[in-house]
Parts: structure tokens; sequence; C-alpha cells
């Protein structure tokens, strides 16, 4: 393994550390070398504070001057809430930097590279820009697309199944698998569900883990005819909430926000499509743009998941198997209507399988060219 590629797998390393905590930012791990030696190390902090190239810097002091700095992407030259790290890198006198990828932000993109050029400093990209890419899917999709980066999160029996015909749910899954799913939700930015499971289940779609406390995802309710009660557990918990309708209840809206007063941020957003149902697509651009949503978790029942799964906006299922048969009178994993041949299914490829507890965790990436037509 030639150095170079050492140095930035140590760089990966060292941003995956920054999550969740970076979010919206991207996360990016430094390396600074002088003389075959590392002499600073970083990773991006909390939203605010030092990027990964700064905290590399701070470290190494007088050293930096004529080292080589390797980057997991593209240094910043744009001023936000900190200032550009390609000036920083300029001024701490480095010789060269290596870097993974180019950062996909408009405000960036290319224009850090160029910075560091126009400065003397040798500039050698990309490298492993396929796992750099893997560490920041929601932001770098977001960038491009105006989309967020969309999980859906299933658990199911080995038939399929996801509750009883009376509706009983809990829990078909075991306690490992659901503390997988709230690391799922603790590295998310919002988290969606639907206003029939929010009446029907109640669900709080709080991170538990500790340590993980105070990075509470956005709480979304995609609720075309507002059937969230003005109870709803999510209206008296601490956080931002965010209820999307296709059209406004006046009365009903007033009781929601009286209800969420004191407790928690509130907001009421009408996004209305063509079939009189709250527009996905929309709301995903909302959230990315209005939000800065990198990566949204899709959490809900067979309806709502299965509208996500048609509209063509899911990149990557998470499915948790349980060890269990629930029959054929149970509820179904997906409601998916429309489809009368293999060749209309929707394509994924398996990404890994993985043992958590006694279920059996699957995750596939959903094949753009044979989602649904929305």
């Amino acid at each position: 393994m030639s150095t170079n590629i050492q140095y930035m797998r140590r760089c990966f390393a060292l941003a995956r550390q920054a999550l969740p905590w970076c979010r919206p930012n991207p996360a990016v791990g430094c390396v600074l070398v002088q003389d075959g030696t590392v002499v600073g190390e970083g990773h991006t902090q909390v939203a605010g504070k030092e990027h990964a190239e700064i905290m590399a810097l701070n470290a190494a002091g007088a050293s930096a001057r004529g080292a080589t700095a390797y980057v997991s992407l593209e240094p910043c030259a744009h001023h936000g809430r900190t200032g550009p790290c390609a000036e920083a890198l300029v001024k701490a006198g480095v010789a060269r930097v290596v870097c993974a990828l180019g950062d996909p932000n408009p405000l960036v993109n290319g224009k850090g590279f160029a910075m560091l050029r126009a400065a003397g400093i040798a500039v050698d990209t990309p490298l492993l820009a396929e796992e750099a890419e893997a560490i920041n899917p929601g932001f770098n999709k977001r960038m491009r697309s105006g989309l967020p980066y969309v999980r859906m999160k299933l658990a199911m029996s080995l038939d399929g199944r996801t509750a009883m015909a009376s509706g009983e749910s809990k829990w078909i899954t075991g306690e490992e698998a659901r503390a997988d799913v709230q690391l799922l939700r603790a590295r998310s930015c919002a988290i969606l569900t639907g206003g029939g499971t929010v009446a029907k289940d109640d669900p709080q779609l709080n991170v538990r883990l500790p340590g993980y406390e105070h990075f509470q995802p956005l709480r979304v309710v995609a609720d075309s005819i507002m059937r969230m009660p003005p109870a709803s557990k999510l209206l008296t918990m601490p956080g931002k909430l965010l209820v999307a309708v296709a059209k406004n209840n006046p009365a009903k809206a007033a009781a929601m926000k009286a209800a969420a007063a004191n407790h928690c941020e509130f907001e009421l957003l009408t996004c209305a499509g063509s079939d009189g149902r709250v527009d996905l697509r929309a709301l995903m651009q909302y959230l990315a743009t209005e939000k800065q949503c990198n990566d949204v978790l899709v959490e809900t029942g067979g309806m709502l998941a299965g509208a996500v799964m048609r509209a063509g906006l899911v990149d990557e299922v998470i499915v948790y198997v349980a060890p269990k048969l629930l029959g054929m009178e149970a509820q179904a994993l997906l409601q998916l209507p429309g489809i009368r041949t293999l060749a209309e299914g929707i394509a994924l490829e398996f990404l890994d399988v993985a043992m958590v507890g006694k279920d059996c965790r699957m995750r596939l990436r959903v094949l753009p060219a044979h989602s649904l037509p929305a």
C-alpha cells in the first residue's frame, strides 16, 4: 500500500469520527505529514466550529510549513460560519495537498483547488474518490441534485409481514436491532413518518442512545388529510417538528399549534400534489434546500413507504428480518400497486448482510434506472 493511500485512509477514519456531530456540514478528515511523520490531524467539528484542516493546522503549528496535507474533501474557499480552509492552508505554508474528492458544493466546486494552485501549492486529486463519496452520500446528493439521501427502514418477519391483522407490531425484531435503528436515527438529519402511523402508534421518533441525545433529528410527518391527533407525543416532545399537509384545516392546525406551544418548534407546511396528497418530491426538496437535510430516514407504514418508493425518492433500503412467520392475514411490508410483471418491479442490489442479535439486517441500494415513475 502506498503512503498516499495509507494517509488518505487515515483521513477517512477521522472523517467518520465527525458523524453525526458535524451535520449539515460534510464529514472531512485531514492529516498533515512532514518528512514522513504525522504532525497534525483533524476532523470536522460541530457546525460553526473548526473544519478538519484548521484542527490539523492548529495541532501542527509551525510544523505545517512545507508539509503535505491529505484531505478527504476539497478544502472550502468561501466565508461561511468559518473562514476558507484553502486560505488557511496557504497561510500555513503547506507545500502539497493530496485530496480524495472535489467538493460538489457550488460555493466550492474547484475554487478551493484553484486557490491552492494560485499560491503555488501542488494539488494531487482525486485519490480513492469512490471511498470518499461513501462517507457523505447525503451531503453529496443534496449539493448535486437538491434532494436528500433517503434511507428507508423496514422491519419484517421472514414471510414479509410487519404487523398482525389486529395492528399489533411491537416488537417484531429484537433489542439489538432496535438499538441499531437508534444509531440510524442519530445519523439522520430528519425522520419521516405518516399521519396514519402517528394516529395508530403515537411514536416518539427520537434518539435515545447515550451520548447522542443532543443530536435529535427533525421529525417530519406527511399527513395529507391531517389525521395526526393534537394529543400526539410528537407535539409535546422537545425538538423540531414539521407536519406536511395537502390541505390545511385551520381548526386542526390551531389545536396542534396549541399542543406544541412551550414543547417543540412546530411548523406546518402545505405542499399538495396533483393527486390531493402531500407532494413527496416537493417535501424532500424543501427538507434539502430549506432545512439543509443531507439524510432522511423513512420510518412509516406500508402505504407511505410504498408511495415514497414509487416516487423514486429512496436511495437505500435497510431491512431487519426477524426469524418469525406471521401468516397471510398479517400486514404486508409495502403497498406498491400497479406492478403486474417482473420487468416492472423495482430492482435493488445488496450492499451488505449482517446478523444483529438474532435478526438479519440487509442493506440494499435502489437502482435508479429501475425505480417506478412518480
